[in-house]
């Protein structure tokens, strides 16, 4: 077994584990997000602000964008053929362009949500 193979065997699985790793964090940011919401419902007088909601949620988004590109970056890492580096360039194009505006939206929520708690006060 020569070395590439070796190593084109551990990416292949360290970006098999990184994508497991993004679902679970997308997976526990709407969970907390559902959560959040679910609770507050039967909390009376108890309203969790759409912004509150969104911002938990948009940042495991965004968190788990970033380790599902970590793992494309791991798949193709070996000896990656032409037809390869032109999937995880649009690839990365589209979830890098994706975390950009999701970043750009939550601090705008963020900014938003602090100027109203500061009105508030």
């Amino acid at each position: 077994m020569l070395i590439q193979d070796i190593v084109r065997t551990a990416s292949t699985h360290i970006s098999e584990g990184a994508e497991a790793v993004a679902a679970l964090v997308i997976v526990s940011g709407i969970v907390r997000g559902a959560w959040m919401y679910v609770s507050a419902l039967f909390r009376s007088g108890v309203v969790v602000p759409a912004t509150t909601l969104r911002l938990s949620v948009g940042r495991h988004l965004g968190l788990g964008l970033e380790f599902l590109l970590a793992a494309d970056i791991l798949a193709t890492a070996v000896a990656p053929t032409w037809d390869e580096i032109g999937k995880l360039a649009a690839i990365a194009a589209i979830r890098t362009g994706l975390n950009y505006f999701l970043e750009g939206e939550l601090r705008i929520e963020a900014s938003q949500s602090r100027v109203g708690d500061v009105a508030r006060k």
